[in-house]
């Protein structure tokens, strides 16, 4: 071999003196990095653990260890066995083991040593993953937020004489406005919700009967169905003014004058029997009768209706249309549940899954798609569909005939009433279908369900010819409200829009100052 070649092999020497040792020293102090120990500071290692020449027992109310001496594991199976099987243990010696000699076992302190002494101003959880310190004062320990609370028991119950025990009828709607419309026989009767006033409305005759009433979104017109096929709109004009004492020449103590006015607008044919179901959406008005068909009509047209929808083998006896009014749901009495779009003549989506009549329908306000339905005393069972996939999600078997389903609009729950055979109404929280209540107090099935438009109370209505009130859904998180109470505050009226030049103009509240300079 060639000693230039074999010369590559051979580090090169060190040259003597100061330097050289100083680099063989730096060269030692790496190899035996795991056994140098700075005269100044302690090393910790990169695997975390402790050392407990800098732990400041005292800080914990724990004497320090004697040194020389390693009890950790010890320590942790003590703490161990405290956690498990209580303070008592703790002084227990483990059971000897051939390899295992016995030892006096160590003795805790009785406080956490997890925890900071009384001096500092701030207390901490136990750490402890089995139990909880109570004798810490001011330590919230975060309980379980206990379920909202519904009142058992209706607020206010109505006679609603004549009411129909019939289970294919919608009889009972709720205004925008706050006006609440019911078909009693051949006569439809107005309340509003604020005044307690009670209007007749409407006479259809001895020889016709109401089956059907449903609001406008606007809450000024009401379409009446009646037993002989015919849709009857009637518009209903509220005009609320009121005052307060705030102004010069303004009448006092807040009257509030209300002029009210109904009239028949049209009627419309096209149904050869009974119309048990109607639906808005915008100036569209869908109608749906026991002939098995569905009308479209536009009450801006001339025509009676402006489209017939085919599909359904017996009776339609629901019908609502979604919240961005794409999609229409219909339910008839062949157990079908139907999804029509805005320009179909034959439905677009076809679920045959219930057994019984499909009466109860209702959108989610919440998600886009999301349809619950209902089925009969056959079937019991409150299905969730989801239109935007075409699939079924999910189905709840309620024990009871669903008669109707609404959602609120407030949080993510709906509400369903039923009848044979328990006749009551369930509060459920969606999407785990956990019963937040159960309602009775109605003794025939409960075949009517409405709204408020504030969407915290609801109205039911039965056979036992009642209309009783509940409140079941909690406030929205964010509302305006108008309040007249205050007489020193003064009420909110158009005039504040003139103040406001801005986009989304803000109402303010009127002064008499205010009032003044105008």
């Amino acid at each position: 071999m060639d000693r230039s070649a074999a010369r590559l092999n051979v580090p090169t020497p060190v040259a003597s003196g100061p330097s050289a040792e100083a680099t063989l020293r730096h060269v030692d102090r790496l190899i035996n990095s795991n056994h140098y120990t700075s005269p100044s500071r302690t090393i910790y290692s990169d695997r975390f653990i402790p050392s407990r020449s800098a732990s400041k027992f005292a800080l914990f109310d724990i004497a320090s260890l004697p040194e020389g001496r390693d009890d950790s594991s010890s320590a942790y199976t003590t703490l161990l066995r405290t956690a498990l099987f209580g303070p008592d243990a703790a002084g227990l010696a483990p059971p000897l083991t051939p390899q295992k000699t016995a030892s006096p076992p160590m003795t805790l302190p009785s406080r956490n040593i997890f925890r900071y002494k009384t001096e500092t101003r701030q207390s901490m959880h136990s750490l402890s993953p089995f139990m909880c310190d109570d004798s810490v004062p001011g330590v919230n320990h975060g309980p379980v937020k206990a379920p909202r609370k519904v009142p058992r028991s209706p607020f206010k119950v109505l006679d609603a004489p004549a009411l129909q025990d019939d289970f294919y009828l919608n009889l009972v709607d709720w205004s925008s406005h706050n006006v609440l419309a019911v078909g009693l026989g051949n006569c439809v009767y107005l309340w509003n919700a604020c005044s307690s006033k009670v209007t007749k409305l409407c006479d259809l005759g001895i020889d016709d009967l109401v089956c059907s009433v449903g609001w406008a979104q606007r809450g000024t017109h009401l379409a009446v169905g009646t037993s002989n096929g015919k849709v009857q709109v009637r518009v209903y004009a509220l005009i609320s003014i009121a005052f307060t004492d705030s102004y010069q020449g303004f009448p006092k103590d807040g009257q509030i004058w209300d002029a009210s006015r109904c009239k028949k607008i049209r009627s419309m044919e096209g149904h050869r029997l009974r119309v048990g179901a109607l639906a808005w959406s915008s100036s569209l008005l869908s109608s749906g009768g026991r002939d098995k068909n569905i009308y479209q009509r536009d009450i801006r047209a001339q025509e009676d209706f402006v489209s017939k929808l085919s599909g359904h083998k017996s009776e339609v006896c629901g019908l609502k249309w979604s919240y961005d009014n794409r999609e229409l749901a219909s339910g008839g009495n062949d157990n079908r549940l139907f999804v029509w779009n805005q320009h179909s003549t034959q439905p677009v989506l076809k679920y045959c899954e219930h057994t019984a009549a499909v009466k109860a329908i209702a959108w989610s306000p919440h998600l886009h798609g999301l349809l619950a339905s209902g089925g009969g005393t056959a079937d019991r069972c409150i299905r969730f569909w989801n239109t935007t996939t075409n699939s079924h999600l999910s189905c709840m078997d309620t024990g009871s005939q669903v008669c109707n389903l609404v959602w609120s609009k407030n949080v993510n729950e709906l509400v369903s009433t039923h009848g044979y055979s328990q006749n009551q109404i369930i509060v459920w929280r969606y999407p785990t279908m956990s019963k937040l209540a159960t309602l009775t107090g109605h003794t025939y099935r409960v075949l009517y369900l409405a709204i408020s438009p504030d969407g915290q109370t609801i109205v039911t209505g039965a056979g036992d010819e009642t209309l009783r009130f509940w409140n079941v859904f909690p406030s929205p998180k964010s509302q305006v409200i108008y309040s007249f109470k205050d007489r020193e505050k003064q009420f909110v009226m158009w005039i504040a829009l003139r103040l406001s030049h801005t986009r989304n103009c803000i109402p303010i509240s009127l002064t008499r100052d205010t009032l003044n300079s105008l």
